[in-house]
Parts: structure tokens; C-alpha cells; sequence
């Protein structure tokens, strides 16, 4: 069984933004106070984080969290990867490094962001971390859980979606090729980002997200990575159709 906890269901800014008067910034409703966007998968005994946001050591304080067995993330901006440090404390505690996986490209990115991770003089008590680069391939955690990789395009950035089972998770994607789809077909879980209404250049529009949730037909979709020009989240989840949600911080789904 998985059991999938949103850590964070926010664009880079999350929601409220740094002094934003709006509406939905301004919402007492907690269902619009959004972290950026994460999720915690939790699976034989093992836990799972896909992308460490600036919002991280929050995330854990929140759902309580007392182990991580592997970090995954699906690319490199800083929304995603900011929180990495915070491992230490995991390190500490669970006596031993963290598996973190992400591609090529990405790696390069975080080496040089946390140089100081993968110098060859390590001051004490920074994160221990393993490192493995993947490709578009089928790859397993722990040696037992098998993550499918599923490859989109944020603009023209390559980012990783991951299929775990029956549950698939894409964030930052504007384009997903006919290819993909086929390892997406027959999630009974399905999360995908749905910014806002307006085009934009590097992410799905809330019609766009709902076309593919349609042509992809999980049982039940989850919207995440949203931003505060979406809208109240109450408003907005009265215009999605039968069976599509748009997630929020804290909600946790059985599989």
C-alpha cells in the first residue's frame, strides 16, 4: 500500500506571496495557504520525499517525520532543490546517508549549488548524501521499490515525473510526449500541475491539465504547483470535472 502525503501544493512563491494584497493571499481558508510543491510517498516501511523546496524543514516539522530513505527529485530550480541541507538532520538521527536521485543536468546543478556537500574536505555535520544520476529507465529504491521515470518538458527544461505503482506525480511540465503518456495509462493516481487559467510559457493551464487528466483517465487526479492567479480553491474545485481535484497542503491519499 501507498500512502501519498502533500507536503506542498504551491508555485515557486507559494501562497500567500511576499506581499501580495489578492484575494486568495489574503484567504483565511487553510486550503489556500500553499507551500511549494512536494510529496511524501511512504511505502514498505520506506519514505520517500520528491523535491526538497525551500519549505522542507517546515514540511517534516508538520507531518512529524522521523525517517527519509530517499530523496527524488524531478529537476534542478531552486523551488525544488532549496531545502536539501535540511537532510542533516535525518543524517543525525536515522544514522545514515540519504539516497538522492535526480538526472544528469540536475546533478550538475545541486554539485555546484552544494559544493560543499561533495568537496573532498568535508566539514562535520554536513548532509550525507548518495548521489545517482538516472535516465529516462526504470530504476528501484532500496533495492524493492520500482520508480518509472517519466520525462516532460518545462519549456525546454527535461523534467522528471515519477510512476511508483499506480501512483504518478508530474510537476513543472508544459508538454508531455506521446511516448510518455503510455507509462502514465492506468494510474489509479494520477497529480499533475495546473498553474493558472492565462497561458503560460512553461507550465499547464488549468484547461490544459484537465485535457490530459481526461486523455489519461486515472481514477482520480490531483492538481498541485498552483498559483494564487488560479483562484480560491473552494471556486475552482466547483468547475472541475467528476473525479479531478486540486490538492492541498497537508491532504494524504491511500492506494
Amino acid at each position: 500500500m501507498l500512502q501519498i502525503t502533500f507536503l506542498g501544493t504551491g508555485t515557486s512563491q507559494g501562497i500567500p506571496m511576499i506581499a501580495c494584497p489578492c484575494a486568495i493571499c489574503q484567504s483565511t481558508n487553510t486550503k489556500d495557504k500553499r507551500l511549494r510543491s512536494s510529496v511524501m510517498i511512504e511505502c514498505d516501511g520506506q519514505n520517500l520525499v520528491i523535491d526538497t523546496g525551500p519549505d522542507f524543514r517546515t514540511q517534516m516539522l508538520r507531518e512529524e517525520v522521523k525517517h527519509l530513505e530517499a530523496v527524488l527529485f524531478t529537476h534542478e530550480h531552486k523551488d525544488h532543490t532549496a531545502g536539501l541541507d535540511d537532510i542533516r538532520a535525518f543524517n543525525y538521527f536515522n544514522k545514515k546517508s540519504i539516497p538522492v536521485y535526480c538526472s544528469a543536468h540536475a546533478a550538475v546543478k545541486i554539485k555546484s549549488d552544494y559544493d560543499y556537500v561533495f568537496s573532498g574536505k568535508k566539514y562535520p555535520g554536513i548532509p550525507e548524501i548518495d548521489l545517482f544520476e538516472i535516465n529516462n529507465s526504470p530504476f528501484k529504491i532500496q533495492n524493492k521499490i520500482i520508480v518509472n521515470p517519466i520525462e516532460v518538458l518545462h519549456y525546454k527544461l527535461p523534467v522528471m515525473g515519477y510512476r511508483i505503482g499506480n501512483f504518478t506525480y508530474i510537476t513543472d511540465a508544459n508538454f508531455i510526449e506521446e511516448r510518455e503518456f503510455d507509462k502514465i495509462k492506468g494510474s489509479k493516481i494520477l497529480v499533475l500541475n495546473a498553474l493558472r487559467k492565462e497561458q503560460h510559457i512553461s507550465h499547464f493551464t488549468l484547461d490544459e491539465a484537465i485535457d490530459i487528466a481526461q486523455k489519461i483517465g486515472a481514477e482520480k487526479t490531483y492538481f498541485t504547483h498552483i498559483s494564487h492567479q488560479l483562484g480560491l480553491h473552494d471556486e475552482v474545485s466547483k468547475e472541475l470535472p467528476p473525479n479531478i481535484f486540486l490538492a492541498y497542503d497537508g491532504l494524504k491519499i491511500s492506494l
